[in-house]
């Protein structure tokens, strides 16, 4: 009886092995390398990775080792926002590494939550621990302020708005945390195609969105796909990006190498995109009045105003246009043309209907808005 059992259990185990190794097997396949974009290259939009810990804070590896990963992919910059108030180590690391444009800024912990401060010269005391105060201390030394990871980990304390210009909408070290336990099943995959596990986390990050869309029918704010790295660079550095578009080719002196990209991000100029999941080089969001264009990330009173979208081309998905974060127009096509005649705060969506491990409702593509207010 006893040896029944014990065969048994052996058969059910090699059997559960079997089907694992089945459905493993599936995912692989299934699941191929991007489709190469047909885009062709801009020098003006440049790729980079927002929010990464090295060894200067929490993170596993030094800022030189960061670098030879960013430059493996093809990245032109990536921003280590190490701890501190601010981390005087990390921003003493900035400059040209590998090829790739190594800029830093810092997480802040203060009264609110975590707060990230970006492009702003090195101080010679500390940052408060008063949000308000900070922020205005980063504002005064050239620089500006994110909102982290606003419902997790440390949770931020919404109050008065003290001049912050962006807020997180994704972030991967929080969905590791929270869905750690979904991740087990695929672990295996990690070291065969590690980009699997990243993507099969992302989910719709409809709080982070409500909360945006709320902020900003009041003021100017946009949104980051932060990554938050700690350890495994490769497979987070192939999926969050920032894209972002420059006036000129990006200069080869580092000092205004990195006052072209902070200029940039500072005016929202740029979009977020899971390029793990397929390339989105190409995206394009732009209006168009009577009295000139206006881009992504810009504020305009010009009414009516041609919105124009340019999707990647190649790849199935459905382009959403959103007004104060109600959808108003739906599309699969590649390029979209719509008459905004009513204020109100327009950004753009785009949903992967490819094949792909990641959710079909994560925003495979997230723009900046175009603020139209009154004068």
């Amino acid at each position: 009886m006893i040896r029944r059992k014990k065969q048994r259990i052996i058969k059910l185990t090699l059997g559960f092995l079997i089907l694992y190794l089945l459905w493993s097997g599936f995912l692989f396949l299934r699941y191929s390398s991007p489709k190469p974009s047909h885009a062709a290259p801009n020098p003006l939009e440049i790729v980079g990775i927002y929010h990464v810990h090295s060894t200067f804070s929490d993170g596993t590896k030094t800022p030189e080792k960061i670098a030879n990963i960013a430059a493996g992919q093809d990245l032109d910059f990536f921003i280590l926002t190490d701890h501190g108030r601010p981390n005087f180590d990390s921003l003493a690391s900035e400059g040209w590494q590998q090829g790739v444009l190594l800029l830093a800024g810092s997480e802040l912990s203060v009264n609110r939550g975590h707060l990230v401060g970006l492009g702003f010269e090195t101080p010679l005391q500390p940052f408060s621990q008063t949000a308000e105060l900070a922020a205005a201390q980063i504002a005064q030394a050239q620089g500006f302020t994110v909102i982290a990871h606003p419902y997790s980990k440390v949770h931020w304390t919404w109050g008065k708005y003290a001049g912050y210009s962006g807020i997180e909408i994704i972030s991967t070290d929080t969905i590791l945390r929270k869905n750690f336990i979904r991740l087990l099943p695929i672990l295996p995959l990690i070291p065969l195609k590690p980009r699997i596990p990243v993507l099969k986390l992302l989910q719709h990050p409809s709080r982070n969105l409500r909360k945006w869309d709320e902020l900003c029918r009041e003021f100017p704010i946009y949104g980051f796909y932060s990554c938050d790295a700690h350890l495994w660079y490769g497979p987070l550095f192939s999926s969050l990006r920032l894209h972002v578009l420059l006036d000129s080719a990006l200069p080869e002196d580092f000092t205004e190498a990195r006052k072209t990209v902070y200029a940039a991000i500072k005016r929202g100029r740029f979009f977020n995109a899971v390029d793990a999941a397929a390339p989105s080089q190409g995206f394009r969001f732009w209006g168009q009045g009577q009295d000139g264009s206006i881009d992504m990330g810009g504020t305009t009173s010009q009414l009516p105003l041609l919105l124009q979208i340019q999707a990647p081309p190649a790849l199935a998905r459905e382009v959403r246009l959103l007004q104060d974060g109600r959808i108003i127009q739906c599309t699969t096509e590649e390029r979209i043309s719509f008459e905004a005649t009513q204020t109100g705060t327009y950004r753009v969506e785009i949903y992967l209907r490819e094949p792909t491990p990641m959710t079909q409702d994560c925003p495979w593509i997230l723009s900046n808005p175009i603020f139209i207010r009154k004068n």
